[in-house]
């Protein structure tokens, strides 16, 4: 017996499409309101944890979102069995990753 859960091609498309499409967004950790946010946020504030991290390569985890991000690269060549989408026919794929 498989685990396997039934849907739609339909169903599918929809799910992906809906609302703001694909499955992943980037929004701010920070308050980006007003000049004195974005001067922090960049220039002129952004020297400050640069420097601290160039003298502490470990902080870049306590400064920055390395330790929250992760990249999935493919070409597309062999997704899921569906054979060569190309890079653009195996986004949803590894969005989904």
């Amino acid at each position: 017996m498989s685990d396997e859960v039934k849907v739609s091609d339909a169903e599918a498309l929809r799910f992906h499409a809906e609302g703001r499409p694909g499955k992943l967004a980037i929004a701010p950790t920070k308050p980006l309101d007003t000049a004195r946010d974005l001067s922090l946020a960049y220039s002129p504030g952004v020297a400050a944890p640069c420097l601290e991290i160039f003298r502490d390569p470990n902080l870049v985890f306590d400064y920055t979102s390395r330790g929250n991000l992760v990249a999935i690269v493919s070409n597309g060549t062999a997704v899921l069995g569906l054979g060569n989408l190309g890079a653009l026919g195996a986004k949803p794929v590894m969005e989904g990753k």
